[in-house]
C-alpha cells in the first residue's frame, strides 16, 4: 500500500511540471494572441471587443481547441462583468439622471420596452416560446456602449441633439441590464415557479439594496476618508477592490447576483468625492477581466453549426438593424425630434452591444438560437463603426429637411460674420474661448465664435456675445465665418483632431492666415506646427511662466528683467521649458508617455563621449538633443555643437524614453 501510495506520489509529481507547463503555455498563447488581436483591430479602427471574440473563436474548443478547460476561465470572467457594472455604477449619479430624465426615461425607456415587446412578438411567429422572446428582446435591444461613446467622442458629437440622445438611451440600457440580470435566469423554470421565483427575487432585491444604501450612504463617505488618511495608493485599490468584491458576494449569497452587488457598490462611492480616482484605478482590472469574458463568449462560436445556418444569422442580423433602427427612429420623431435627428438616433442604436453577450450567458435559451443570435451580435457590432460613418449621407438622402436646416445654420453664421472684416474667428466659445472674447472686445477687435454646445450658445448669444451654434472643423462653418475676411483663427478647445481639421481648411483656402491653436503641453507642439499652425500655446507651460514670473517680481527681481525672461522664452517658442524629469508619480499617468522628458548621463571615466564634440556624436540622429551640461557646477544654458565632452560632465537629454536609451548607450559605449 505504502509503495502504491508512493508510485501515485511519485506520478504526480512528475506529471506537476509538465501540466503547469501546458497552463503557462496556453496562456502565452491566450495573452499573444489577444495582444496581437487588439492592435491589429485599433489599428484598423475597429472595436477591441471584436478582437478578444475572434481570439476565443480560434482558440476555443470548436476550432483549434487550446484550451481545454473552459469552464476555469469562464469563473475568471465573470468577474470581467462585475467591474463593468461597478463602472457603470459609478455613473449613475441622480443629479446626472434627473438633467437627462426626459431622455433617458422617455427615448431610452421606450426603446427598451418597445424593441422587447416587437422582438418577443417575431419570436412567437416562428414558433418560439415567450420566455425565449422575452430573453431574445432583453439581449437584442442592448446597444455597445462602449463602441458608440468612442464614436461620438472621436466625432465630437457628444453635445449635438442626436449624441445626447444616444448617450441617454445607452445609460438607460445599462440600468435596465440589472433587472434583467434577474428576470432572465427564472424565464427557463414553469411559469408559477417563475412567477415566484421573481417574487421572492423582489423582495430580496429590494431589502438588501434598502439595507445597503441606507448604511451604506453612511459609512461609505467614512470609511473611505479613513482609508485615503493612509495615504498609499496600494491600499486605495486594495479598498476599492474589498468593497467592490463584498458587495457583489452580498447580493449572490442573497440570491441575487454577483453584478447587482457590484453596480450597488460603483452606485454608493459615486456619490462620494473619490468617484474620478476609483474610476481610474479599477480600469485596469476591469478591462483585463472584460477581455478575457468576450474571449470566453468567442469560446461559443461553433463555425459548423454557424456554416451550416449562414441564412438564419443573415436574416437575425437585418432584423435586429432593421427593428431597433425602426422602433428608435419611430419613438424618437413621436417625442419631438427632427427626421434627420430620429434617422441618425436610429442608425447610431441598431447594432447590438456587449450586453447582449452578458445577458446571453444568463438568457437559457437553446444552443442552436444561442449560436445564431451570438454570430448576428458579433456582425452587427463590426457593422456599427461603417454604419455611423456613412450615416450623414443617409440623412440628408432620406431626410429632406436636414438641407434646409444646414443651409439655415450656415445662413446665421454668414449674418454674424457678414459685416465684420479683418475679425478674429474664435474655435470652441468654452472658458478660455470666452477670456479670449472679453479681452479682444477690450482692444477693440471683432471676432465671430463658433461652438457645439447649444445651451451655452443660447445663453451667450441672448447677453450679446457674437456666437453661432456651428462645427469648427466642418470646411463651410469656417467659410460662413468669413475665413476670407478674418485676420486670425484662434483654435482655444484641446482637441489635436480638431485642430488638426481647422488647420487643413485654413490651409486650403487661406494659406496666409495666422492660427493660433491651445494644446494642454508639449507633446503635440511638432505635430501642430507641422499641420500648419502659426503659433502653438501651451497650457501648462503659460502656467509655468506665470508661476515664475508671480515668484520672481515677489522675492525683488526688477519687473522689466522678468517680463524681458517671460518674452525670450515664448520667443524661443518654450524651448528652455521643454521636458521635464520624470517621478513616481508620472509612471501612473500613461499620457506623459508619449512626452519628450529630461533625462541625466553621468560622464564617468572611461566613457566614450568624453573628448568629443556634440557635431560627432550625432545625438540628433537618434531622436534626442542636449539641453544642458552641467560641469564643476556650471550650466551651460545652451550648448554648441563645438562643445567638448570632460570626465564629471553631466549631460541633460531631452528625448522620449526609447530614444534616450540609446542616446546614453552612444555616449557611454558608443554608437
Amino acid at each position: 500500500m505504502i509503495g502504491a501510495d508512493y508510485n501515485k506520489l511519485t506520478n504526480r509529481d512528475a506529471l506537476a511540471p509538465r501540466l503547469s507547463m501546458n497552463t503557462l503555455q496556453l496562456t502565452l498563447v491566450l495573452l499573444g494572441a489577444s495582444v496581437l488581436a487588439v492592435v491589429l483591430f485599433r489599428r484598423i479602427n475597429l472595436p477591441p471587443v471584436l478582437g478578444y471574440l475572434l481570439v476565443g473563436s480560434l482558440i476555443g474548443p470548436h476550432a483549434l481547441n487550446l484550451m481545454h478547460d473552459v469552464s476555469n476561465a469562464q469563473h475568471l470572467a465573470e468577474f470581467g462583468v462585475v467591474f463593468l457594472m461597478f463602472s457603470i455604477g459609478l455613473e449613475f449619479s441622480l443629479s446626472k439622471l434627473y438633467t437627462m430624465k426626459r431622455t433617458v426615461f422617455g427615448l431610452g425607456l421606450a426603446q427598451v420596452a418597445f424593441t422587447m415587446l416587437v422582438i418577443t412578438g417575431l419570436s412567437l411567429l416562428f414558433g418560439h416560446s415567450w420566455q425565449v422572446g422575452l430573453a431574445l428582446g432583453g439581449i437584442l435591444t442592448m446597444s455597445s456602449t462602449a463602441v458608440l461613446s468612442k464614436l461620438l467622442t472621436e466625432r465630437m458629437e457628444l453635445d449635438a441633439p442626436h449624441g445626447r440622445d444616444v448617450i441617454g438611451v445607452l445609460l438607460f440600457q445599462d440600468i435596465a441590464v440589472v433587472p434583467l440580470l434577474i428576470l432572465l435566469p427564472s424565464l427557463s423554470k414553469p411559469p408559477e415557479q417563475m412567477f415566484m421565483l421573481l417574487g421572492i427575487a423582489f423582495v430580496k432585491a429590494v431589502f438588501v439594496l434598502s439595507l445597503i444604501l441606507f448604511f451604506g450612504q453612511r459609512l461609505m463617505r467614512n470609511w473611505f476618508h479613513f482609508v485615503a488618511r493612509a495615504r498609499s495608493s496600494e491600499i486605495f485599490v486594495l479598498n476599492v477592490l474589498l468593497i467592490t468584491l463584498a458587495l457583489a458576494y452580498v447580493t449572490e449569497q442573497a440570491g441575487l447576483s454577483l453584478a447587482l452587488g457590484a453596480f450597488v457598490a460603483g452606485m454608493l462611492i459615486a456619490e462620494t468625492e473619490y468617484r474620478l480616482q476609483v474610476e481610474e484605478d479599477i480600469k485596469p482590472f476591469r478591462d483585463v477581466l472584460m477581455g478575457l469574458f468576450f474571449v470566453t463568449i468567442g469560446m461559443k462560436l461553433d463555425m459548423p453549426i454557424l456554416l451550416k445556418n449562414w441564412w438564419a444569422i443573415f436574416c437575425v442580423l437585418a432584423g435586429l438593424l432593421i427593428v431597433k433602427g425602426l422602433v428608435v427612429g419611430f419613438v424618437s420623431k413621436r417625442l419631438g425630434a427632427s427626421s434627420g435627428n430620429a434617422i441618425r438616433d436610429a442608425l447610431w442604436l441598431c447594432a447590438g452591444g456587449e450586453f447582449g453577450f452578458v445577458l446571453l450567458s444568463e438568457g437559457g435559451i437553446s444552443r442552436h438560437v444561442e449560436q445564431v443570435v451570438l454570430s448576428a451580435l458579433v456582425l452587427s457590432m463590426l457593422l456599427a463603426p461603417f454604419i455611423v460613418q456613412y450615416s450623414e449621407r443617409l440623412v440628408t438622402r432620406f431626410a429632406s429637411s436636414e438641407w434646409l436646416l444646414k443651409s439655415m445654420q450656415l445662413t446665421q453664421v454668414a449674418a454674424h460674420s457678414m459685416a465684420t472684416e479683418k475679425h478674429a474667428i474664435i474655435c470652441g466659445f468654452g472658458r478660455n474661448g470666452q477670456f479670449l472674447a472679453r479681452f479682444l472686445t477690450r482692444e477693440g477687435v471683432n471676432y465671430v465664435a463658433l461652438d457645439l454646445d447649444p445651451e451655452r450658445v443660447r445663453a451667450a448669444a441672448a447677453a450679446g456675445e457674437s456666437v453661432v451654434f456651428a462645427d469648427a472643423t466642418r470646411r463651410e462653418s469656417l467659410l460662413a465665418a468669413g475665413l476670407q475676411r478674418a485676420s486670425v483663427v484662434i483654435v482655444s478647445v484641446d482637441d489635436l483632431r480638431g485642430a488638426e481639421k481647422i488647420l487643413h481648411h485654413v490651409r486650403d483656402y487661406r494659406p496666409d492666415l495666422p492660427v493660433v491653436v491651445r494644446s494642454q503641453d508639449e507633446r503635440d507642439f511638432e505635430r501642430l506646427s507641422k499641420a500648419g499652425a502659426t503659433e502653438v500655446v501651451s497650457t501648462s507651460m503659460e502656467v509655468s511662466l506665470m508661476l515664475a514670473s508671480h515668484a520672481l517680481v515677489l522675492i525683488g527681481e526688477p519687473l522689466n528683467r522678468v517680463l524681458r525672461q517671460v518674452q525670450e522664452i515664448r520667443g524661443q517658442r518654450y524651448q528652455l521649458l521643454r521636458g521635464f524629469y520624470h517621478g513616481m508619480s508620472d509612471r501612473e499617468r500613461q499620457s506623459d508617455e508619449d512626452q519628450p522628458r529630461l533625462h541625466s548621463v553621468w560622464m564617468g571615466p572611461g566613457a566614450e563621449g568624453i573628448g568629443r564634440t556634440l557635431e560627432d556624436l550625432d545625438l540628433g540622429g537618434v531622436g534626442c538633443e542636449v539641453s544642458a551640461i552641467r560641469r564643476r557646477g556650471i550650466k551651460a544654458i545652451e550648448p554648441t555643437p563645438d562643445s567638448c565632452l570632460e570626465a564629471g560632465d553631466v549631460v541633460v537629454l531631452l528625448g522620449l524614453t526609447a530614444d534616450l536609451a540609446v542616446a546614453e548607450e552612444r555616449l557611454l559605449r558608443g554608437a
